[in-house]
């Protein structure tokens, strides 16, 4: 059980903290210039956490794996990132602005299950799907 959980408390922890940070980067400072600090801590502490977790273990015998998501997964995450930091700059609520784009993933993300994966999508996500929205409508209103 403890296996299942850790990973989504760890998740819910670390958006706590992101949006906390996200939040507070001065509203003078360049956001991509405040996201060149967050690379390359962010890459001191996943190579610590690697050799952590597998002493001995090589960078570069892990990079023969590559593919193209982890090169995606880069772009995208900056945009995740300067996303937020705009929205926060133009004055979008921290206990809004999470919830919206959850609610708006939260259904974009059943439509890509569902037409990239297969994914079943039954009564009872869309009615998730119409819950999301009706909420995205009370919040923002």
């Amino acid at each position: 059980m403890f296996s299942y959980i850790w990973p989504i408390a760890l998740v819910v922890v670390s958006n706590i903290v992101y949006h906390i940070c996200a939040k507070s980067v001065p509203g003078s400072m360049n956001p991509f210039a405040s996201l060149t600090v967050t690379y390359l801590v962010g890459a001191a502490a996943s190579a610590l956490a690697f050799f952590l977790s597998k002493p001995g273990g090589s960078l570069a015998q892990e990079y023969r794996s590559l593919n193209w998501a982890p090169f995606a997964l880069g772009i995208v995450i900056v945009g995740l990132e300067v996303g937020f930091i705009f929205a926060y700059k133009a004055g979008w609520k921290v206990s809004t602005a999470s919830v919206a784009q959850s609610s708006f993933l939260a259904v974009a993300l059943l439509i890509v299950g569902a037409l990239v994966y297969k994914e079943a999508l039954t009564p009872r996500k869309v009615a998730g799907m119409a819950i999301c929205l009706v909420g995205l409508y009370f919040i923002n209103r």
